[in-house]
């Protein structure tokens, strides 16, 4: 079925004819649109953020209390266009590696701090949604990490043992298949490591209610605004030439992730730091209340454990949000398409029950995906950045906001990722060429597990 969303076929396991999946990010599309306070763009501000995300919005925010003059140049028509408002949907604390595995690579103490700035994070989000009163539907019902197979539930094991004993996570908790079948409608699952601190929003709201609050406290957003060059002039004032004019800032933070608005200009040296991956989403029709709560009784977040692996979730109208590492690929409307087939798969597998179901949306987002995948942040020759969250962004990247206007006052502490090298990853010198092969390796993994 092709996936577009003016055409109309049949589906054999269905009597009524039924419109195709949408491509758009149903957190853009259920929300009404955003009219952001206009504004010419200024000649000299405090502080420049290149990026619209949340990374740019919390720290516009965290800024503005401040009192320092904040402008935002996000070079999309509106707040949030990429990773932060084409995601999951997912609040989440954990590492986006195994604790274990990184507890040896850099020490026990150090893997304990990164990993409770993650529990931070998502504290974080929890903190604005409630000082702002964003509506964003945000939810503290926990994560699932599913295992597939019986042998990753050693692993699952083994985290939580370790968590558990160093006391970095008393509060994780082992299920086994009995108890996952109980709340989650699949035979799929032989257990699972349940994170009880994690969360999940409404990833369109937020940003709005971000962006909204960021205005209200003094900082501009001007969307539809790329960043082309940034100077450093002799007075150690940024000038930054965009596609509306110039402005001279003091301070700059970059804040475009994975972004492919416009190039990288004066720092061109991200591209061979961030490999930007592929992640696509498909959303159901509303299964209705009581479909919805058979399905995934306790609502949490839920991931797979596998190196190409899906994340589910459930929506306040009762939707099922599907996603994965579909097809190792750049978002685009032809991607996405073929990618949301593949998902439409991946879901008839874990829930044949769902088989006949409509899809109403399906989209992507691109992941900014780091060598070792942990976030990097820091400064280098006078700019300011945060990102490489590795798909694990949402609460991050709303966390570092906060912690980079924090840096950027003074306090070089406040940045949990400080005094980290960040080399360039070998033979990547732009446009993510090896990631089909990488794809392949991948699926060989998992099949050969």
């Amino acid at each position: 079925m092709a996936c577009l969303a003016s055409s109309v076929s049949e589906n054999p396991q269905r009597s009524l004819p039924y419109i195709t999946m949408k491509l758009d990010s149903y957190w853009k599309d259920s929300v009404p649109p955003l009219a952001l306070d206009a504004y010419d763009l200024p000649s000299q501000v405090d502080v420049a953020i290149v990026g619209g995300g949340f990374t740019g919005l919390s720290a516009a925010l965290a800024l503005a209390r401040r009192g320092a003059s904040v402008v935002v140049l996000e070079a999309g028509p509106a707040v949030a266009p990429e990773a932060s408002g084409r995601n999951g949907g997912h609040v989440n604390n954990g590492l986006a590696v195994d604790y274990v595995d990184v507890a040896a690579r850099v020490g026990a103490q150090r893997a304990r701090d990164w990993y409770h700035a993650y529990d931070d994070a998502v504290d974080t989000v929890a903190r604005i949604i409630r000082d702002e009163d964003i509506a964003c539907d945000f939810e503290r019902n926990g994560k699932l990490k599913l295992a597939t197979r019986p042998y990753q539930m050693e692993a699952l094991q083994r985290s939580a043992d370790r968590l558990i004993a160093d006391g970095v996570d008393t509060d994780v908790e082992i299920l086994d298949a009995q108890r996952v079948r109980a709340e989650v409608q699949s035979e799929r699952f032989h257990g699972g490591l349940l994170y009880k601190r994690s969360g999940q929003m409404h990833m369109g709201r937020f940003a709005q209610g971000l962006a909204v609050a960021a205005q209200r406290h003094g900082a501009q957003i001007h969307t539809g605004t790329c960043v082309q060059r940034v100077e450093r002039t002799h007075g150690q004032v940024h000038r930054l030439h965009t596609t509306r004019g110039t402005l001279l800032a003091r301070q700059v933070l970059l804040a475009t992730g994975a972004s492919r608005h416009g190039g990288y200009g004066s720092f061109g040296w991200l591209r061979r730091r961030i490999v930007p991956i592929g992640s696509f989403i498909v959303t159901t029709e509303p299964l209705g209340a009581e479909r919805a709560a058979a399905l995934l009784a306790k609502r949490r977040t839920y991931t797979t454990v596998a190196n190409i692996h899906h994340y589910f979730r459930l929506t306040p109208d009762h939707r099922l949000v599907f996603g994965g590492r579909a097809r190792f690929a750049i978002s685009s409307p032809q991607q996405d398409a073929a990618s949301g087939e593949i998902l439409r798969a991946g879901l008839a597998e874990i829930f044949p029950q769902l088989a006949d179901v409509r899809l109403d949306y399906c989209w992507g987002g691109l992941v900014d995906m780091t060598q070792d995948r942990l976030p990097h942040a820091g400064e280098r020759d006078g700019l300011f950045y945060s990102m490489g969250y590795s798909g694990h962004g949402t609460q991050m990247s709303v966390y570092m906001g906060e912690r980079m206007a924090a840096v950027m006052a003074g306090d070089a502490s406040a940045n949990p990722w400080r005094e980290r090298e960040w080399p360039a990853i070998p033979g990547h010198f732009g446009p993510p060429w090896f990631l089909p092969a990488v794809g392949l390796y991948y699926q060989l993994k998992d099949r050969l597990a």
